[in-house]
């Protein structure tokens, strides 16, 4: 396929967590629609993919989804082009289905390779770009993934990064995972995949275990991001935002 003709690359943003760490903020109030600055967290990552030119969005929700579709029925300042759907775990299951699981049955709207990223992340400089998907396809990885410098919460990092940027299980140096990253639909497929894509049986499966088999094959790149970022798990960390 020609790069004119090229689908659409869609994002998936991560939007079903309970987010006990935030309360009782997240008692009433999902956290991905907590405010930072004045807008809702998630609204940052959104209006960063649509500022790269990623106009299809697809949010997973469970603990008060509700809110988080009625707020963006009316999305303020919403770009041109930009569309919103919804992967409702809540309603379909009554509980979330952790990362990979929820990514399994957001599949059939994402088609081969998609964005990932948590709606709880702050990284308002980090910049989503064609170039990034263009060299990812070419790669022939089932993901890549942006690492971050270990935050106080995390010093011990999640994987390392090799000198031709292949993420790592076992490194003497580990950085933390970002939460964003590009990933290819085979990933989510067997053989490392047990889950039905679509995942109609709703099938509640954490991401750490496919990335790291993932990683013992060399199938899974990485780079380091060392722009503002904030993993907002705690009402201090918010309050540190402003």
């Amino acid at each position: 396929m020609s790069l004119s003709h090229r689908a659409p690359t869609p994002a998936m943003i991560l939007a079903a967590g309970r987010g006990m760490r935030m309360r009782p903020l997240t008692d009433t109030t999902p956290k991905p629609l907590l405010v930072v600055q004045g807008r809702p967290l998630m609204l940052w990552s959104m209006d960063a993919l649509a500022r790269g030119g990623f106009h299809h969005m697809v949010v997973n929700t469970a603990w008060l989804g509700e809110q988080i579709e009625a707020h963006f029925t009316t999305w303020p300042h919403r770009p041109e082009g930009a569309t919103l759907t919804f992967s409702h775990e809540g309603q379909d299951f009554g509980y979330a289905l952790e990362t990979a699981g929820g990514i399994s049955r957001a599949l059939p709207l994402l088609g081969e390779v998609f964005w990932v990223l948590a709606g709880d992340v702050y990284a308002p400089a980090f910049e989503f770009t064609q170039a990034s998907v263009d060299r990812f396809v070419a790669s022939g990885q089932l993901a890549h993934l942006w690492l971050v410098p270990n935050p106080s919460h995390n010093p011990e990092g999640d994987f390392g990064l090799s000198e031709d940027g292949l993420a790592l299980n076992e490194a003497p140096v580990k950085f933390t995972y970002s939460t964003i990253g590009l990933y290819h639909r085979a990933l989510f497929e067997p053989p490392w995949c047990e889950t039905i894509p679509g995942n109609p049986q709703g099938t509640a499966a954490p991401l750490a275990p496919l990335l790291r088999a993932a990683m013992d094959a060399g199938r899974v790149s990485a780079e380091l991001y060392t722009g503002p970022w904030t993993d907002v798990g705690t009402p201090e960390r918010l309050q540190e935002l402003g």
